[in-house]
């Protein structure tokens, strides 16, 4: 079987920047508070005429051009969104369509918050058993759109936007081995679901999980790619408050890693945070190619997904 590798990232987030002071005007809230809370200063926010196709759409654009690729060389497209309104067609033929991708097998992945690392080892392992060449995986979400905005517990948290990856095939593997499962009975701690559709959470429970649950898990993710965690670059998990972050990160062990902290300017973006921070440390030149790298995603139906993989 083959290995395969991520040739390039890219990311795209609306122009419109949503601040603390603006959200205090809206609902019983203040800077101090959703700072000291979660660590969010800013956070990103569509307008009505940007559906979440065409936010994934830009970031995918972005990722085929580092890769020097024309549409017609990719022949896979997943797209991992939870905000999709629409059931057919999915995200990925619309995206496909948009860049002109002319004959790809298109699949959507909703894994909430862990959908970019489920549909990341989803085009590692297609790669490698030759039922593709190129993917495109693509992590996109509007939360805004399934946003209270008078309920202050969850709209200081959300931001939109879109992240990608190009993977193709390599004779040495660049995507580690996935580590991912579920606790599906805990299911109801995150949620999206109602008509009109709206994100809630039990954030306790999910505090809870995450720091104590989640350590060891990441760390298996790191041995079964072969590293330790002091031999990682960077540490890329999933951008849902730094309150969760950085005590996961420590928790780790990755004390020479630079830890991605991009929840405190673009919010919880569910799908796309992995995708737009790792694209963001790319992109800076805060990590090199071949470093390896820790993606580690984990929230709704508390799933997680994780592997280390080789900056491109």
């Amino acid at each position: 079987m083959k290995g395969s590798r991520i040739a390039a990232v890219g990311h795209y987030q609306p122009a419109r920047v949503l601040t603390n002071a603006e959200l205090a005007g809206m609902v019983d809230t203040s800077d101090e508070w959703i700072r000291s809370r979660v660590g969010i200063r800013t956070r990103h926010i569509a307008g009505p005429d940007e559906p979440v196709d065409e936010l994934a759409a830009h970031a995918a654009a972005k990722a085929l051009a580092s890769a020097g690729l024309a549409p017609d060389d990719i022949d896979l497209v997943l797209v991992a969104t939870s905000t999709a309104v629409d059931r057919s067609p999915n995200m990925a033929a619309r995206v496909a369509a948009r860049l002109g991708i002319p004959r790809p097998a298109a699949m959507d992945v909703n894994v909430v918050c862990a959908g970019f690392t489920h549909a990341l080892a989803t085009a590692d392992h297609t790669v490698r058993a030759g039922a593709a060449t190129r993917a495109l995986v693509i992590g996109a979400d509007k939360m805004s759109d399934v946003t209270d905005w008078s309920d202050r517990s969850t709209c200081v948290l959300v931001g939109d936007g879109a992240g990608a990856a190009v993977v193709e095939a390599a004779d040495e593997p660049g995507v580690g081995p996935v580590l991912w499962g579920s606790v599906p009975e805990m299911g109801h701690a995150v949620r999206i679901e109602g008509e009109p559709a709206r994100f809630v959470q039990e954030g306790q429970s999910v505090y809870r999980w995450a720091t104590t649950q989640l350590p060891p898990l990441a760390r298996q993710a790191c041995e079964r790619a072969g590293f330790a965690p002091e031999d990682l670059a960077a540490v890329v998990l999933h951008q849902a408050n730094l309150r969760i972050i950085e005590p996961l990160a420590e928790k780790l062990g990755a004390v020479n890693a630079i830890v991605a902290r991009d929840v405190s300017e673009s919010g919880n973006t569910s799908a796309a945070s992995i995708p737009i921070a790792f694209s963001k440390l790319v992109e800076k030149g805060a990590i090199s190619s071949g470093d390896p790298v820790l993606l580690f995603g984990f929230g709704g139906n508390l799933s997680y997904a994780g592997h280390v993989v080789r900056c491109p």
